[in-house]
Parts: C-alpha cells; structure tokens; sequence
C-alpha cells in the first residue's frame, strides 16, 4: 500500500497542536520537528503489521525523547494501531495516551521512555536478541539532540560498534534547542557525525524534513553491513508553524486557543 506521505505529515502536525492544546499541556517543539522521520519509518520504511502489535518479526522503534509522544502518537493512530478519535484524551487521567509512552498500556510501542539517554541501550539488547535468535528485524531509535549530551548515549554507542550490530539506526532530531535554550550554548554536541564516526558507526547527515532524502537514508543504513548507522536529521524545533520554529519556549508549552487557531491556519496555507 502507497501513501501520501505529505498528506499524513500535515495531518500528524494537526494532531500535535490539538492534542497539546486539549491537554493544556505537552512538548510541541519537538514533535513538530520529528513528524517526517516518523512519517517514513512507519508509513514507508519498517516490517510492521498494526492488526499485530507484537508480531515477533516487526521491525521495532524506541522513542528515547519520550517527552515529544504526541508526534509518536499520532503516527501510531493514523498507521491503524488504535483509533484517531483517542487522541484527545493526551495526558488525561485513565487515558492510555500518557505524557511520557508507556508500553503496558498502548499497542505499537515497543518501549516506555521518559528518562533521557536510555533508549540506545535499550535499541542495543534488541537487536542483540534478533542476532542471537536469526531474526533479520531492525530496531531505529529516535533520540534528540539535547538528550546525547548524557554519557548513558555514548556507552551505548561504543557498545553497538563492539558488537557490529548493523540492525540498529540510530536517528539523531538535531533541532538545535533544548528545553531552555540553544543545545550549542548549554553544552555543545557538536560536530555529532565526527563523534559517531570516531565510536565506530556509519553516518549519514541527511535533512530530516526532506522525505525523498530520509528514504534514501534509511536504505543505506539497510545496506550497510557490519556496523550501525546513525541518522543526523537536520530539523527545526517547531517545524512547520511560523512562530514556534526555533523557539525554546514552545519546548514545553501548549498552544491556548488563538494560537492553535492561527497555527491550523498556517497548516492550511501550506506551511507545512
């Protein structure tokens, strides 16, 4: 089945803006910077079968940015995992759409996250069980910028070199800003591809809103044999709302009423 991976990727930005909003609450920011790395692992490029979550041979993704599940969540809705009209209820008491995603409670995740630095370690063990047990699924794991300045990220780095787990992707959302303020000022990652290099691991600097360049990605990462692959998507926190691009602030913020209105507006016009 073909899909039209602009369409979704507009609808799962509406999605975002109003689930936020309904919650009062939510991370936004970079949400809107991760909709088309999720858009084409889910709609184009992993094994999956959403009538069987736990089908042993799907290909598995950890979101270890927990914080950004509303983009996570949409993408699950709108791939047939549950259904849409859930959506509203993010972060509500009894909803199983928590702030963080919690594996015991929604089909189509593969790990609870939240804690940042621990999704790697995670992606590691497995694909090291698919290797022990013939397996040929893969495992990506989408990680933010901010988040590989803890050293959990690099244990687990160095940890998929040493055993050549070519099955994991590792994809960096490298929007620039974290929580409070610009990632280089706080304490800077960067260059992020030469650190992947040096730690043994085959990178690929790609435009992470550019889904012809994602798809051609992640077959090189496919292709690639020996080593794992690392993904540094170039994005912009915000993506696609003119007043929330690059800004700290909407981290963490939900948009009130006018703002939602003038940001579904924008997606309207095409600001996607």
């Amino acid at each position: 089945m073909s899909y039209d991976l602009p369409a979704l990727c507009t609808q799962v930005r509406r999605d975002i803006l109003e689930m936020t909003h309904a919650a009062g609450s939510g991370h936004p920011g970079g949400s809107l910077s991760a909709v088309e790395i999720l858009v084409s692992l889910y709609f184009d490029q992993m094994k999956l079968d959403p009538a069987k979550p736990q089908w042993a041979d799907r290909d598995r993704m950890i979101l270890s940015k927990g914080h950004a599940a509303p983009v996570l969540y949409s993408v699950l809705a709108r791939r047939g995992f549950f259904d849409p009209a859930l959506l509203p209820t993010l972060r509500q008491m009894g909803s199983p759409l928590q702030g963080h995603p919690h594996m015991e409670k929604l089909a189509g995740l593969d790990c609870s996250s939240g804690s940042l630095g621990q999704g790697l370690s995670v992606a590691n063990g497995l694909a090291l069980a698919a290797k022990r047990l013939g397996k040929d699924y893969r495992t990506y794991c989408l990680m933010g910028d901010g988040e590989v300045q803890e050293g959990q990220v690099w244990e687990a780095a160095m940890t998929a070199a040493h055993f050549g787990l070519d099955n994991v992707c590792a994809i960096v959302d490298d929007n620039g800003v974290q929580l409070d303020g610009l990632t280089k000022d706080i304490m800077n990652v960067e260059p992020l591809d030469e650190k992947f290099r040096a730690f043994g691991w085959h990178v690929i600097n790609v435009d992470g809103h550019d889904l012809a360049a994602l798809q051609a990605a992640f077959a090189e990462a496919k292709a690639t044999k020996g080593r794992p692959t690392a993904l540094i998507a170039h994005t912009v926190k915000g993506k696609g709302i003119s007043f929330m691009e690059g800004q700290a602030g909407w981290h963490g913020k939900a948009p009130n009423a006018q703002e939602l209105a003038a940001a579904l507006a924008e997606l309207d016009r095409g600001g996607n």
